[in-house]
């Protein structure tokens, strides 16, 4: 099990992973615009309804900032994660953290997400999260690169978070909303991809 560690100076706050084998420790999250880790809440009840599929899958995080979402799915039991994150110091720090962890069943990629999930390589994830920046109306381009270029395995699950005061994303076609989570100003989607 790694040790806990200090974060860089820059670092503003932690976020913790709640359950799994790197339950309680601490991610560092460092004080820039924008980065926003789903609060515990919000990933508790997430990670609670995913408890059933998580063993063994892959899991793509779009959005990834810290990785958080990530993160708690590795140490719940996925297989395997991609993580999506533009700026290049964020996915540095990233790497760090999976470095520290001992982690080598992910892969950080630093780059545009939207660009990325225009060219699949015959990849397919069984848990995807997209969580963009509040307001960047991005979820429904994304929610339909994934089902257009093939991201998504037969029966996959997408998590869609987004800020309470945003209209609610439209759902490609085959996706089923199963359930629905709100604290505070955040909401979260769990769908299912039935093709």
């Amino acid at each position: 099990m790694p040790t806990r560690h200090n974060p860089s100076r820059r670092a503003a706050h932690k976020v913790r992973i709640i359950g799994g084998r790197w339950k309680r420790w601490q991610v560092p999250v460092a004080d820039r615009p924008g980065l926003r880790p789903t609060p515990d809440r919000v990933r508790e009840t997430l990670f609670n309804w995913l408890a059933d599929t998580l063993v063994g899958a892959r899991c793509l995080d779009v959005f990834a900032g810290t990785g958080a979402l990530g993160l708690e799915a590795l140490s719940r039991g996925a297989s395997a994660a991609c993580f999506l994150e533009r700026d290049p110091d964020t996915a540095r720090e990233l790497q760090i953290v999976l470095g520290k962890l001992g982690c080598d069943d992910a892969l950080v990629i630093a780059g545009d997400a939207l660009s990325w999930l225009q060219h699949n390589n015959g990849q397919r994830f069984d848990v995807v999260f997209l969580d963009p920046p509040y307001h960047s109306q991005c979820l429904g381009k994304t929610s339909e690169l994934l089902c257009q270029q093939g991201w998504l395995a037969s029966g996959a699950w997408i998590y869609l978070e987004f800020a309470a005061d945003e209209t609610a994303p439209v759902l490609p076609q085959g996706w089923r909303l199963h359930r629905e989570t709100r604290a505070g100003q955040v909401r979260g989607w769990l769908c299912q991809h039935s093709e």
